[in-house]
C-alpha cells in the first residue's frame, strides 16, 4: 500500500480541514480515504521504498505512554519530563524528526509544533513501547537529500509512482529543482504500509 496524506496551504493549518475526494460520485470527506486497487499483470512484481536521509542521533531515549499524533509528557531514558521543557531546555532543532527503528527499517516522526510547558504536536502518531531518538544533525539537508537520490540508482522506466514530504520541500529548498526519476505530489505525509514523515516514497515494478 502507497500512497499520500491530503493536505492544505501551510497559512491555512488548523483553519481548514483537508479533504479526499471521491471521483466516481465528486463527494468530499474529512475523515476518509479514498483507495484505489489494482491488479499487476502476470510476471510482474511490485516493489515499495523509501528515502530517507536521517539517522538515530546519539543521545536520550524516549519512549511515550499512550499512541497519537500528540503528547504532554515523555520517558527520557525512562524518567517522565514535559516534552516540550525537554525540546527547549535541550535546545532541539525541530526541523529533524524523531526516529525510531521499526525492525530494521528507519521511520520518522516530524514535529508540528511545540507549545511551551503543554503540548507537542507531530505530523504522525508516535507509538507506545517503541524507542525514539532525535535524529543525528546533517550539515547540508538538500546536498544530503540529492545524495540519498543520486544513491538508489533507480530507472524512471521502473518507478509508477512516488510523493515526497513537504518537509523536504521546505527544508531542502526543492523550489524549481528536480528530484528525476521521482515525479509526483509534494504531500502532508506519505504512506508506504503505513504513515511516514520526511522521506519519499516510490513504488516500482519489476519483471519476475
Amino acid at each position: 500500500m502507497v500512497g499520500w496524506i491530503s493536505g492544505v496551504h501551510l497559512d491555512n493549518l488548523g483553519k481548514i480541514s483537508p479533504k479526499v475526494f471521491d471521483g466516481l460520485s465528486g463527494s468530499a470527506h474529512e475523515q476518509k480515504a479514498v483507495v484505489m486497487h489494482v491488479h499487476v499483470k502476470q510476471g510482474k512484481t511490485v516493489d515499495v521504498g523509501i528515502v530517507n536521509i536521517f539517522e538515530q542521533g546519539g543521545g536520550d531515549t524516549l519512549t511515550f505512554a499512550s499512541d497519537g499524533f500528540s503528547c504532554t509528557d515523555v520517558m527520557v531514558n525512562g524518567v517522565k519530563e514535559n516534552f516540550a521543557d525537554y525540546i527547549t531546555k535541550n535546545d532541539l532543532d525541530t526541523k529533524l524528526p524523531l526516529v525510531a527503528d521499526y525492525y530494521g527499517a528507519l521511520v520518522n516522526i516530524s514535529f508540528q509544533s511545540v507549545e511551551p510547558g503543554a503540548e507537542v504536536k507531530f505530523y504522525a502518531p508516535v507509538f507506545a513501547g517503541i524507542r525514539y531518538k532525535h535524529a543525528k544533525p546533517i550539515s547540508d539537508y538538500a546536498t544530503l537529500f540529492d545524495a540519498q537520490l543520486k544513491k538508489n540508482k533507480l530507472s524512471g522506466n521502473n518507478v509508477l509512482f512516488s510523493c515526497n514530504c513537504i518537509l523536504n520541500y521546505l527544508y531542502s529548498g526543492l523550489e524549481g529543482h528536480k528530484t528525476e526519476p521521482f515525479v509526483g505530489p509534494i504531500t502532508f505525509g506519505e504512506v508506504a504500509y503505513q504513515l511516514l514523515n520526511q522521506t519519499l516514497v516510490y513504488l516500482e515494478v519489476h519483471d519476475l
